[in-house]
């Protein structure tokens, strides 16, 4: 499978040569997004993925630097989709799932859509669910498993969590998404024997992350961090330099464009 990096970017202003956080799984059934930062689909296009075999969305929580390109996702595909002149190749009658810790956020955005041109009319089904721990994803060879997170706190009494990580599971290969965490010690269920962890930065020091995964004995193929904060953004070379010096070269840089063939 290809994993390719869209966003590597937190919730900073614009920054050059990056945006927020988000990337693909691409497998011969059809692409993955994970998270859904800004121009994640102006980006995908242009480096050649097919909007048009998106089968699934799957959105840690609903923090812009997150969604704030997933609106102009769905309607980019809407756009591609009148476009194309192969019907062969159209997502027409097909079925685009979206999983979102928080459905009003998403009645927002169906709102906004809704309020553009052709009132967002679409030929194909947008199936849209919330979700809680567990296995929330199982078809096609790609599993997807959630645990939910402190990164916006214990939710009150009767509510849900809103906010996740995931592991991912497909082709003999596991890769682990932290989302955005409080702590992250809180993945420790997720971790053994994963062949990729994207951990990220925009809340966490590289040392810390990298002296506690060595601490822990930690069971964890390759760590490459995303959703970068300032440390990274500021001295990308010198931050990498300071992780390898615990870890070794296991561990690398997410930058916008990387190709991952896993």
């Amino acid at each position: 499978m290809k994993l390719t990096c869209l966003g590597t970017c937190s919730g900073t202003e614009p920054m050059p040569g990056r945006h927020h956080v988000s990337f693909t799984i691409e497998r011969p059934s059809g692409v993955t997004w994970f998270d859904a930062g800004e121009c994640c689909s102006y980006t995908a296009h242009l480096a050649g993925i097919n909007l048009l075999a998106t089968r699934a969305i799957f959105i840690t929580h609903t923090h812009m630097d997150h969604i704030g390109g997933l609106p102009n996702l769905l309607w980019t595909i809407r756009k591609v989709n009148g476009l194309t002149k192969y019907p062969q190749k159209r997502i027409s009658g097909k079925t685009v799932k979206l999983f979102i810790p928080n459905l009003t956020a998403w009645g927002g955005m169906l709102d906004m859509l809704q309020g553009t041109e052709g009132g967002f009319k679409i030929d194909f089904t947008i199936d849209t669910t919330d979700y809680t721990d567990g296995t929330i994803h199982d078809e096609d060879g790609l599993k997807v498993v959630a645990m939910h997170n402190a990164h916006l706190g214990e939710p009150e009494d009767g509510k849900s969590w809103q906010s996740f990580s995931f592991r991912i599971e497909a082709d003999g290969t596991s890769i682990v998404f932290s989302g955005d965490v409080r702590d992250v010690r809180e993945l420790d269920p997720l971790l053994d024997g994963c062949d990729l962890f994207f951990m990220e930065t925009g809340h966490h020091k590289v040392e810390d992350v990298c002296g506690y995964l060595k601490d822990a004995k930690k069971d964890v193929g390759r760590l490459g961090f995303i959703h970068h904060g300032r440390a990274i953004l500021d001295d990308p070379e010198g931050e990498l330099e300071k992780a390898k010096g615990i870890l070794g070269d296991k561990v690398f840089i997410a930058d916008d464009g990387m190709v991952l063939e896993l």
